[in-house]
């Protein structure tokens, strides 16, 4: 029985519907446990030539099975209820804090890695909550409590019964450590195997330009072969451990029955050997349920690593709204990455004022996309402070300030649903107008409808199957809709055609607006340039003053 702390604390988010597979898994050995006691009552008296009581008791008998009949039905839809309730909370909860980390986090991690996580390790959550730990509980309780009433009927058969069942719930155990240590190694090797092939998936493109295929899906199949025998040496292991216990089993059942067996005494010798059946038969349940929740228990280091991971960032703000048009100021703001050696930025300072554009340019690691994170609060500065209409930004709340600051990126990611629903991410309850209104606005609504089913049509993943500026007009409709009064425009030009330029400038109208570009020429309408080199401020100021810089970025 292995019980994984941290799986533990993880069950007091489900606790209600692990509570409820263990209630009925006890109803269900409680009517075995009956059926037994009728049986032995019924051999009993046949034994002892009472027909007519026989009868009755075995009529009993049938009574209790068809309502251990009920109650197997009912667990199984509590168990099967539960382990969907138990996948969804588990989901939602590492969702959240996935949220919560934010990019932070997934910039260091394997994409494959988290998202094994979330699906298999979920996946073998939901047998260890809803089957393997109810059945923990049941072990326990059962067997200690069938042995405390047979030391009643017989103490003899009982001690030799409770020695079979210490050893029977003692002795395997000494694999476990072996078990678990490997099963560990095991699931981190299939994770980085499933974030292996979800890469070459992703990149095979670049793999068939290169001719790379067959090399890289060669390596694969040793990696897959590898893991492959490394878990046949695990299953050795549980199958020993599987061996022990039902020669532990068998062998304690046959000494029960031995001892109690005595002339004279018919009821003492069945009930001894029902009940050693029904004794054993949570032992047996276990041991099945064990392998069905093991990928539970060797994924745990996945979810360990999720839900200790340090939040990069910590939401204790209280103001819960962003002004109109507000003054965005950089005073003195360092940051450096962990590990890194010197600071991605230090001693930037500008301001943008209410309503005005002010565009960052620079080379490659100049530091842009570092401040664009500070001011969406991926990170906090290491020193300095960033202010949105005079507050910090930690002291807004997150949810503020995501609604306060809308972003169109350089690459739009569109999800797989309908255009609607990649629109409705800035805005849950807007309308079909207000979609209409904001895909106009865009220069987007011509293609939209265009498309087979409208606003309807399912876009392929990551909007595969739209061109790069159809794509980008979206991310401008769908900022256009989020109505947010800071707008960040991160390489937003790369893509933009000559519609998608005049939706960023209608996009811009009235807001407080950072462009970051690589190029002086794509920003020469903004109020005021920062130039960015090695993470400082080397120029600034009005597009007309920077010619002497043009050529150089």
């Amino acid at each position: 029985m292995i019980i994984h702390r941290r799986l533990l604390q993880l069950s007091g988010s489900v606790r209600a519907p692990v509570a409820a597979c263990v209630t009925l898994g006890l109803a269900v050995s409680a009517a075995y446990v009956g059926q037994a006691l009728l049986l032995a009552a019924t051999l009993a008296a046949l034994t002892e030539g009472r027909t007519e009581t026989a009868v009755i008791l075995l009529a009993w008998t049938f009574g209790v099975i068809a309502a251990r009949a009920v109650l197997l039905w009912a667990r199984e839809c509590v168990t099967a209820w539960a382990g969907a309730l138990v996948r969804a909370r588990l989901r939602d909860r590492l969702v959240e804090r996935l949220g919560r980390l934010g990019p932070a986090y997934l910039t260091g991690a394997r994409t494959g890695r988290v998202q094994t996580t979330l699906v298999d390790g979920v996946e073998g959550l939901d047998a260890y909550f809803s089957r393997y730990l109810p059945q923990v509980v049941i072990t326990l309780v059962v067997p200690l409590t069938l042995v405390g009433w047979l030391f009643t009927v017989h103490p003899a058969a009982a001690a030799v019964l409770a020695a079979a069942v210490a050893g029977v719930l003692v002795i395997p155990r000494f694999w476990d450590a072996t078990l678990l240590r490997r099963g560990r190694a095991r699931w981190s090797a299939f994770a980085d195997l499933a974030a292996d092939y979800l890469e070459a998936t992703q990149g095979m493109a670049t793999l068939r330009a290169f001719g790379a295929v067959q090399r890289v899906g060669a390596g694969l199949a040793g990696r897959a072969q590898r893991l492959y025998e490394s878990t046949m040496r695990q299953l050795r292991v549980s199958l020993i451990e599987t061996g022990v216990s039902a020669f532990l089993v068998q062998a304690g059942t046959a000494a029960a029955v031995l001892v109690a067996a005595r002339p004279g005494d018919a009821w003492s010798v069945f009930a001894v050997l029902l009940i050693t059946v029904e004794c054993f038969r949570p032992v047996r349940n276990l041991a099945e349920y064990w392998h069905a929740g093991y990928l539970g228990i060797t994924a745990v280091d996945g979810l360990e690593e999720l839900l200790s991971a340090p939040l990069p960032v910590r939401d204790t703000g209280t103001l819960t709204t962003v002004a109109p048009r507000p003054e965005l100021v950089f005073d003195r703001v360092t940051f450096t990455y962990p590990g890194a050696a010197r600071p991605a930025v230090h001693q930037v300072s500008f301001r943008v004022g209410g309503g005005q554009t002010v565009a960052l340019i620079g080379p490659s690691g100049a530091g842009k996309s570092t401040l664009a994170a500070l001011l969406q609060r991926h990170f906090d500065p290491g020193g300095g402070t960033i202010t949105i209409g005079g507050a910090d930004l930690r002291e807004l709340s997150l949810d503020a300030l995501r609604a306060g600051v809308a972003v169109v990126a350089q690459d739009t990611y569109l999800f797989h649903g309908t255009v609607a629903d990649n629109l409705r991410l800035a805005r849950p309850g807007a309308s079909d107008a207000e979609l209409a209104a904001a895909a106009r606005a865009a220069g987007a609504h011509g293609f939209i409808t265009a498309l087979p089913e409208g606003y309807g049509t399912r876009l392929g993943e990551r909007g595969a199957t739209l061109s790069g500026g159809q794509r980008q007009r979206l991310a401008i409709a769908r900022a256009l809709l989020a109505d947010a009064p800071v707008l960040l425009l991160d390489e937003a030009t790369s893509h933009v055609d000559v519609r998608g330029e005049d939706a960023l400038a209608r996009l811009r109208r009235g807001r407080t607006c950072l462009v970051i570009a690589h190029r002086l020429s794509t920003v020469r309408d903004a109020d005021r340039i920062v130039v960015l080199d090695r993470g400082e401020v080397v120029e600034s100021g009005p597009p007309a003053t920077l010619h002497t810089i043009a050529s150089a970025h």
